[in-house]
């Protein structure tokens, strides 16, 4: 595993809070649902699968709605490292939760195969511990704000070089544009340790997560990127030339329980 020790940024006031210790790996899962499903799966996971996985070691840091894909949910969990990963989704996934609403949660999903094993970039990056307690089962409405996940897909051993660039040339621009830069993200290339979960292997991808306080203010915020010659004359088109394809950007809803949220 590559260890990134010389990103910028770091220790100058971008990252505001250090990160969860219980997060230092992370799982970015995307399920692609049968039409008209998404509020059964949303429903059954924040009323059975919350606490019971974090009650094994895991730590559920967001469920969405991803507003581009209303057939897709999104969700995020963490593991203090890949043993403890390991021994939690063993515990989870033959737990009697588990094997008890199995059948409804899979009758849900198409296909729950698309899944990112990310690690922070330094110990600043990754999320920060939740500050707040999570709402009750049954929550009537969806978490305040928008969370803006950006993937980013690279050439194989050049994340480290992007990691520097994002922190250097990309997050200042962002924050300028009132973005709320939450953590940031490389490839975790350890080996899959509960291959029963496959998870896609062989890619190498930075990511990052932003917060806003609305949709609106997302939208605000693409527009003062827009009106910034440095981010359209300069960083943008640096950004381009390191990218493999298009960055994947998912406009993601928190649901009524999710810790993450604008």
């Amino acid at each position: 595993m590559t260890v990134l020790t010389d990103c910028a940024g770091t220790d100058d006031g971008n990252w505001r809070e250090a990160s969860d210790t219980r997060t230092s790996v992370v799982e970015l899962r995307r399920y692609r649902l049968h039409p008209g499903k998404r509020e059964t799966l949303i429903d059954l996971f924040d009323r059975e699968f919350v606490e019971t996985q974090e009650a094994v070691g895991m730590r559920v840091i967001g469920q969405f709605r991803d507003l581009d894909a209303p057939d897709d949910f999104v969700w995020l969990r963490g593991f203090a490292d890949m043993p403890s990963r390991a021994a939690a989704l063993q515990t989870f996934y033959t737990g009697p939760v588990w094997v008890a609403h199995r059948d409804v949660a899979n009758g849900t999903m198409i296909n729950s195969d698309n899944v990112l094993l990310l690690r922070p970039v330094a110990a600043q990056t990754g999320f920060a511990a939740p500050t707040e307690k999570r709402p009750q089962p049954g929550a009537a409405h969806g978490q305040p704000g928008l969370i803006v996940a950006t993937i980013c897909y690279l050439a194989p051993q050049t994340d480290e070089a992007f990691a520097k660039f994002f922190e250097e040339s990309l997050q200042p621009l962002l924050q300028q544009a009132s973005a709320t830069v939450l953590a940031a993200f490389v490839t975790e290339r350890s080996p899959n340790t509960f291959p029963r979960l496959p998870v896609r292997e062989g890619e190498t991808v930075f990511a990052w997560f932003s917060s806003f306080s609305s949709l609106p203010a997302y939208e605000n915020h693409l527009v003062a990127l827009a009106q910034s010659d440095e981010w359209t004359r300069k960083a943008r088109p640096e950004m381009e030339q390191r990218i493999w394809r298009p960055n994947e950007v998912s406009r993601l809803m928190p649901t009524g329980r999710s810790l993450l949220h604008g």
